[in-house]
């Protein structure tokens, strides 16, 4: 005798269509915060549209970046917390456009569930609006993907997309740095998202440590500390490139201080860091003394306190420096550009790391 065959729906399988659909619904009016000029479309479209203005730019050149943020999700998971986890999204891929000298424009998010959390997704895309918001970039679309068996019930993914606009001409790409020039770093607000693989293992399985644990050094929960949002660098950098010249500038992400510069130098120059001009944050210092991390392997894996590096003349670096502290950003000058010798390194350190 033949069984009869069941019959299976999408929801038999673990994906939620209508708990897609009342997410769209529950997000429309975030994200409508977001839109700028230029945006012409609504959520919940095939695709994002967007009118590029190019009235004031004689040679546009559209800026693209696309990134995550790592295991700090992990973070998100343990807290319960993810309203922040957004900004921090929005955060690492526009500071990438920013510091080429674009504008950005409109962004892109994906996000992947092994169930869809209708709730714990609007959390996440209200952290990605309020990082939309204070980079002056519109959302203007996205993908919520439920992937049962892939991910477990409490997981998901994150990924951004950003587009930013540039005048050829103003372009950032370093190629006119030049020897005597100065080096500002701004301020990080702690780890942003680089290094969270080491920092797990140093707290939860070195140290057993819980999310929960009040850390006297932070005056705050580890969790707290550890999910505080990505700096976003946009007001900062836009405000001090309408009276400055700005030679070029490197995002202090995964590399840290040893990696990051050299993408932005001449061959023929050095950056000289002096590290006695800043004290980083006490995360860093908690980190290095509970891992027992070498000096050069934290200048490669954590910002260490410098989130971004610009690097500007000399005849207008104090200038320069007092604008952005009286915009309120926390910044150094802490070192120069040198002639470098073929066989040196491009990043050097006046106290060299052991």
């Amino acid at each position: 005798m033949v069984q009869e065959q069941k019959s299976y729906s999408y929801a038999d399988a673990g994906v939620d269509i209508e708990a897609g659909n009342r997410l769209v619904d529950m997000v429309r009016p975030i994200v409508k915060k977001t839109y700028r000029t230029g945006v012409m479309t609504d959520i919940g479209g095939f695709a994002g549209l967007f009118s590029l203005n190019l009235q004031n730019v004689q040679n546009p050149v559209l800026v693209s970046s696309t990134d995550g943020v790592g295991t700090k999700l992990k973070i998100a998971f343990m807290t319960q917390k993810h309203d922040t986890i957004g900004l921090d999204l929005v955060a690492m891929c526009v500071n990438d456009i920013v510091v080429q000298g674009a504008t950005p424009l409109f962004m892109l998010d994906y996000i992947s569930m092994g169930k869809l959390n209708v709730e714990r997704a609007r959390q996440i895309i209200s952290g990605i609006a309020t990082g939309c918001m204070e980079a002056k970039c519109s959302l203007i679309g996205g993908e919520t993907a439920e992937m049962p068996g892939f991910y477990s019930e409490e997981e998901y993914d994150l990924a951004g997309f950003v587009v930013g606009l540039a005048d050829n001409e103003e372009l950032l790409d370093g190629s006119e740095i030049a020897v005597g020039n100065r080096l500002i770093g701004l301020g990080s607000s702690g780890l942003h998202s680089n290094g969270y693989s080491l920092v797990r293992k140093i707290f939860f399985e070195g140290l057993n440590m819980s999310t929960d644990d009040y850390v006297q050094d932070f005056g705050r929960t580890l969790g707290e500390e550890l999910l505080e949002p990505t700096r976003i660098y946009t007001r900062a950098v836009t405000n001090l490139r309408r009276d400055f010249r700005i030679y070029g500038i490197s995002h202090i992400t995964g590399g840290g201080l040893i990696d990051n510069p050299p993408r932005i130098l001449p061959k023929r120059c050095k950056a000289v860091i002096d590290r006695s001009t800043w004290t980083p944050d006490p995360i860093f210092q908690y980190i290095q003394k509970a891992g027992k991390i070498a000096d050069r392997e934290m200048l490669r894996t954590f910002n260490n306190g410098i989130g971004l590096l610009i690097v500007v003349g000399e005849d207008e670096a104090e200038e320069a420096l007092l604008r952005l502290k009286a915009m309120g950003e926390t910044a150094y000058m802490i070192g120069s550009i040198q002639e470098r010798d073929e066989d040196e390194a491009q990043v050097q350190f006046t106290d060299p790391p052991r």
